[in-house]
């Protein structure tokens, strides 16, 4: 049985799969004027974490939100500079996860209201880690399947992924790292049901509604 729990930071990142480099386009135009040399990593904070089963009311005024399935690394000891040959000795678990966000277009500025609103990121209980080199998650709306991505898409695999934060940075017990998220992923509206799963992980479901007044 895992007794590990999500108990510390959520840390997510992008630019780590090549469909999401492809529909970016060219990194070399400012503000960016180049490929990123390490992991681009931004914060899931407390209130976004919901488990499964849960609601998710959408902020006043939105109308949809993007559905990107991924997995989070659940840390299960304090662990920096590690090596992507053994990094994932330090690992848990794994949970499956929705990084969810409200639609938006520019990367100027952290997206903290389009991705840090309450419930913008439900999660598994954790499980046992698996191989995650063949790992497919598969997305469903209202029934339908509406995007499959393999993690053999990822630019940095999960050990490698780990290996460089964690060299610049010590992960504390209870962390957890998303390996990456697609760019524009699908939309999900009000009323929506919602299925994430993997082969031997099983799934994660919750519900969108509309927002309710403060």
């Amino acid at each position: 049985m895992i007794k590990q729990q999500v108990c510390g930071t959520v840390y997510g990142v992008i630019l780590n799969d090549t469909v999401s480099v492809q529909k970016i386009g060219s990194l070399e135009d400012a503000p960016y004027k180049g490929a990123p040399k390490a992991p681009v990593l931004y914060l899931k904070p407390a209130n976004t974490r919901v488990a499964c089963g849960s609601t998710v009311n959408l902020p006043q005024g939105a109308k949809s939100v993007e559905v990107a399935a991924t997995i989070g690394l659940v840390m299960g000891r304090a662990a920096g500079r590690l090596a992507a040959g053994n990094a994932l000795e330090s690992v848990a678990g794994i949970v499956l996860a929705a990084d969810l966000s409200l639609p938006h277009s520019s990367y100027y500025r952290p997206a903290i209201r389009e991705k840090c609103f309450d419930g913008a990121l439900p999660i598994s209980s954790v499980k046992p880690l698996a191989d995650l080199a063949g790992l497919t998650l598969t997305t469903e709306i209202d029934g339908q399947v509406v995007d499959t991505r393999s993690l053999t898409d990822l630019i940095r695999s999960p050990a490698k992924l780990l290996a460089d934060v964690s060299e610049w940075m010590t992960l504390s017990q209870g962390d957890v790292l998303l390996v990456g998220v697609r760019y524009m992923a699908p939309q999900a509206k009000a009323g929506s049901a919602v299925r994430i799963s993997a082969e031997g992980l099983g799934s994660l479901n919750f519900t969108i509604a509309e927002g309710v007044a403060a």
